[in-house]
């Protein structure tokens, strides 16, 4: 008879710790599912991250201060990404030496600043070598990267007295990062230090740059 419980008591200890053992992998299992799925969620989340894509785009909304990347891959998913810009605080126009932010369509006719560290300051497209300190500068400076813009619509963007890219008209990183999201700049579309070098490596010459009021 004690032979008997002895046994039985064997077996059952033998079925409880399989299944506190099954328990504790189950629950190990999951906790690694739920992290690859919202590490997987985080990616597909984070638009314009996957290179290359087979065209790109640009708007930007001067009422909103905000700039949309629009990419679109073979497969025809189009993916967009926002990023917080400063327009000029003389408010929108193209007459040359009004220091306002044109409108309509535009493209990236030439990129500066690849590989620059973050901050390097430009003048005249040029690295000077030197980093700004960022919110602690004086003055419009240009920083990290430079995209040029070239206006594509004659007398609105183009010709006598109105060219954007004439003007010199860019897209660039900027010491003021604390205006970034409100009107501050002299007719440039500044943005902050990070996300300009992001948008530089997604487009090349030729993307298309479309600026509107709203």
């Amino acid at each position: 008879m004690q032979s008997k419980q002895s046994k039985f008591k064997f077996v059952l200890f033998s079925v409880l710790s399989f299944l506190v053992i099954l328990a504790q992998y189950t629950i190990e299992n999951t906790e690694q599912v739920q992290l690859y799925n919202t590490t997987m969620d985080a990616t597909i989340k984070s638009p314009c991250m996957t290179l290359p894509n087979t065209s790109s785009k640009i708007e930007i909304d001067i009422s909103e201060q905000q700039l949309y990347l629009i990419c679109t891959y073979a497969d025809g998913a189009e993916e967009i990404k926002k990023y917080p810009i400063s327009s000029s605080s003389y408010g929108i126009g193209n007459k040359a030496g009004s220091n306002k932010t044109p409108l309509g369509l535009h493209r990236i006719e030439q990129k500066f600043g690849k590989g620059a560290p973050f901050g390097m300051i430009f003048k005249a497209r040029q690295s000077t070598g030197h980093i700004a300190k960022i919110d602690g500068e004086l003055g419009d400076v240009i920083t990290t990267r430079v995209l040029w813009l070239k206006g594509l619509e004659p007398k609105i963007n183009s010709g006598p007295n109105i060219d954007s890219y004439k003007r010199y008209i860019y897209i660039h990183g900027t010491s003021a990062e604390k205006n970034i999201g409100k009107p501050a700049s002299h007719g440039c579309i500044r943005m902050l230090n990070d996300d300009v070098i992001e948008l530089f490596d997604r487009v090349s010459k030729g993307t298309q740059v479309h600026i509107r009021r709203e």
